[in-house]
């Protein structure tokens, strides 16, 4: 009898844990988190009340402290740590995992000084193994909660993401494939950017108008700049374009939102990141993505703005402003 897939995923945040939580439902899994104390309230208690408060996790699902151990025992290796941790955490681990274990990158950022998408980053410090990611509109604590959500697993050989597909697929979390990598990646790093812009404008009290603009332009925006790149147009109509974009801009739970929020009512960049306590990927990623604009020739006017305010350049109202200065061309030409 074959032996069962063990999945370990890194990263004991709120979408690692739950990710892991969903695997375990299905295969044997193991949770790294850098916190010995996570780690044991994970093994023992059964919950990770830091990042999923009181909610159970699935009594099989075992943790780890050790980064080593965990990754020796990877069939498939899912990385779920923040992007400007990643090559430091990957780099311990290269001589560890096994030949041809496939590694999915849940990670939504690019890595500063590089700009390196996650999956370039895993390709890196993994040579020759198959890399792709998870993404879609999932947020982690619904999905806890039992509700219905739905994921797309992108990898260039489809035949690895379909063999993957089930380890993470429940009645209630579906699983599609895509092969546009860079399509669905670039999908997840950009919505951070337009959520902050969408939690000033709820902060702002700009209007429903004004924030259903910013997010189908913000979506435009996403599609330009992918399409200058390389990626399939149709991706960000998907799960991973549109449908992380719409979660992710209308959650009150959502970190990128609540940063714009706060910047709203008057916190600084620094004062808003230390309230929330979590990561929001997309103020370290906002300066980079327009770097990645310059180099491509794309204008990102919404893009540009959260920059500005999120390096202390400008205010959201000013933000705001400026997105009024910007002259309307033809709504068809978005790419």
């Amino acid at each position: 009898m074959a032996r069962a897939v063990r999945v370990v995923v890194l990263g004991a945040g709120s979408w690692g844990t739950t990710l892991a939580s969903l695997s375990a439902r299905n295969t044997p899994t193991t949770l790294w988190a850098r916190s010995e104390d996570t780690a044991r309230e994970i093994d023992t208690e059964h919950r990770n009340r830091r990042y999923l408060g009181e909610r159970p996790l699935p009594p099989g699902l075992r943790a780890t402290a050790d980064l080593v151990e965990a990754a020796r025992e990877a069939d498939v290796l899912v990385v779920g740590v923040p992007s400007h941790a990643m090559r430091k955490t990957l780099e311990q681990i290269t001589n560890e995992v096994r030949a041809w274990v496939p590694v999915v990158s849940l990670v939504k950022g690019l890595e500063p000084g590089t700009r390196l998408r996650p999956t370039e980053v895993i390709a890196e410090c993994f040579p020759g193994h198959p890399v792709g990611l998870l993404a879609g509109p999932n947020i982690a604590g619904e999905i806890a909660d039992g509700m219905a959500a739905a994921a797309v697993i992108a990898m260039q050989d489809d035949a690895v993401a379909a063999a993957l597909q089930p380890l993470f697929a429940t009645s209630l979390f579906r699983v599609y494939r895509n092969t546009d990598v860079l399509g669905c990646e670039l999908g997840g790093i950009l919505k951070n950017i337009v959520a902050i812009a969408a939690g000033m404008a709820e902060g702002l009290g700009v209007g429903d108008n004004t924030r259903a603009m910013v997010l189908s332009r913000g979506l435009a925006e996403m599609t330009r700049l992918g399409e200058a790149m390389g990626a399939n147009p149709r991706t960000f109509a998907g799960l991973t374009g549109m449908g992380d974009l719409i979660a992710t801009c209308m959650s009150p739970s959502s970190r990128n939102r609540r940063i714009g929020e706060a910047l709203a009512r008057g916190l600084s960049i620094d004062e808003a990141v230390e309230a929330l306590g979590q990561v929001a990927e997309g103020v370290r990623t906002a300066p980079t993505v327009m770097e990645l604009a310059d180099e491509h020739d794309v204008e990102l006017p919404i893009a540009a703005e959260v920059a500005g305010v999120v390096t202390g350049k400008r205010t959201p109202t000013d933000a705001y402003r400026g997105l009024r200065r910007v002259a309307a061309g033809d709504e068809e030409d978005i790419v």
